[in-house]
């Protein structure tokens, strides 16, 4: 089977429907729809969302269909002048995996980082997730940490 040809882009305010199909990827991708598609924000929240410097979005597009994609969030520091990035979401769909999609939506992140002057990416992955685990100790240095969820009240 040959490789699809697809391009790696940032989306921007106009690309809400490019979004809304990345947000259902993840949903399948994660087997979390619910989190993904139940209480979907309207057109403006993400028109607005997508034109905020530090949030970004790339997917990777074949023939106007979502194949994958990244969202990630550029975070300012305080210990010290600098900047990092947190892959926040990443998935390829299942039918277009082990293709080299999630390696190009990192290295385009990288690209864009790099311009920017930030500092380093992360991004954390489940036990279990054998594949991530494998994408990521390839593209960077593992560290084990343990990851809490914290209510606001």
């Amino acid at each position: 089977m040959s490789r699809p040809t697809y391009t790696v882009r940032r989306l921007g305010p106009d690309d809400i429907a490019l979004l809304r199909a990345l947000n259902a990827l993840f949903g399948e991708a994660f087997a979390e729809p619910a989190t993904y598609g139940a209480a979907r924000p309207d057109d403006a929240y993400l028109r607005d969302l997508l034109g905020k410097d530090h949030v970004l979005a790339l997917v990777a597009v074949a023939e106007g269909g979502v194949l994958g994609g990244l969202v990630a969030y550029e975070l300012d520091k305080f210990e010290q002048a600098r900047r990092e990035m947190y892959i926040y979401d990443l998935a390829v769909d299942a039918s277009h995996r082990r293709r080299g999609i999630a390696t190009a939506l990192i290295r385009h992140l990288q690209g864009i980082a790099r311009e920017r002057g930030v500092w380093m990416i992360y991004v954390q992955a489940d036990y279990g997730d054998d594949p991530a685990i494998a994408l990521y100790e390839k593209l960077g240095l593992r560290e084990e940490v343990l990851h809490f969820d914290i209510p606001p009240d």
